[in-house]
């Protein structure tokens, strides 16, 4: 066990397998709180590698509580952290992807680097956050929708709680966490907080079978496809990864007022995304609309670019989802 401890002391890189065997060891409580907080702060200093984030992923997908989706089900879980505070982009195309007749199954939590994390946003929409494996896949069935709260999922997770706290920043969690659904997706749209991350994301998704995948950062910093500047984005396609850019000046996108996407709390946010579901057209809906697009390609739903994104924006001035949302409401 202490092999493990020590390569990553010395700035070795873990395989793979001996990822799987570390993560194993902390998820299971082999590990006391000072030697946890050892291995993350080696991770952060030393780099994270595509083995190891894959290997975390692997035990954090096994270790968690699971629930059966539909095969093609796709979670736009992204790693936050990139210091925008911009509305809630990802969740309100998650449910916009719903509408369209995705199965969705959105990951989440509460805010942690943000004023308003998804799980906010959800509650403050009266979204059911707290749904049982059972809840969430009657969900999926009727309204193509479920939201799983973190915490409730990842139980395991309470063997590094203590550890995290004390660290008091980003560890190999923050990076793993988004990629590791209870749903077991094989398809998923990441936004990332560092363009450093899109190809070892990639790579880690790859490697424990995700199907299709869309990792997504923008040259202005946001973990989203951006509708004022250009976005790169590595794509996993039945074990091909290709990197592409995506230039809003291409889609005729005009409305360039950043501070429009800017979030407050979840009050506001929840409102802001009723508006866009009721066909509001604006930088919001924009950036909405080129996410879901990412969606909607990783879903098989759409094969271009543009004409996903089209089809997006003309469904959200439809009010559509609002509709949407309305039976998701109800059950």
């Amino acid at each position: 066990m202490t092999d493990f401890i020590e390569k990553l002391a010395s700035n070795e890189n873990l395989s793979f397998e001996d990822s799987k065997s570390l993560f194993s060891n902390i998820m299971e409580g082999y590990y006391d709180e000072s030697i946890i907080i050892k291995i993350l702060e080696s991770f952060t200093r030393k780099g994270e590698t595509k083995d190891e984030l894959a290997g975390g992923i692997f035990i954090m997908r096994s270790k968690a509580t699971t629930l059966k989706a539909p095969t093609g089900t796709i979670d736009t879980c992204g790693t936050g952290g990139d210091g925008q505070n911009s509305l809630n982009i990802s969740t309100a195309a998650s449910i916009t992807l719903a509408s369209i007749g995705l199965k969705v199954a959105k990951h989440g939590n509460k805010a942690v680097s943000s004023n308003c994390g998804s799980a906010d946003v959800l509650q403050a929409l009266k979204v059911k956050i707290n749904l049982t494996p059972g809840e969430a896949e009657k969900s999926l069935e009727k309204v193509n929708f479920a939201f799983m709260f973190a915490p409730n999922y990842h139980q395991a997770m309470k063997h590094v709680a203590s550890a995290r706290k004390k660290i008091a920043k980003k560890t190999i969690f923050n990076l793993i966490g988004p990629l590791s659904s209870p749903a077991q997706v094989k398809r998923q749209v990441v936004g990332v907080y560092h363009e450093k991350w899109m190809l070892p994301f990639a790579e880690a998704l790859k490697e424990n079978k995700v199907k299709k995948a869309m990792i997504v950062h923008s040259e202005d910093g946001m973990d989203e496809i951006s509708p004022f500047s250009k976005t790169k984005i590595s794509e996993l396609n039945n074990g091909m990864i290709k990197n592409f850019i995506i230039n809003p000046s291409e889609f005729n996108i005009s409305k360039k007022n950043k501070e429009n996407l800017k979030g407050k709390n979840a009050e506001y946010n929840a409102q802001k995304i009723i508006d866009i579901y009721k066909g509001a057209d604006n930088e919001f809906s924009d950036a909405v609309a080129l996410n879901v697009a990412a969606g909607l390609i990783v879903g098989d739903k759409e094969t271009n670019f543009k004409d996903a994104y089209n089809s997006a924006k003309q469904h959200l001035k439809s009010s559509k989802v609002f509709d949407h949302l309305q039976k998701i409401l109800s059950i």
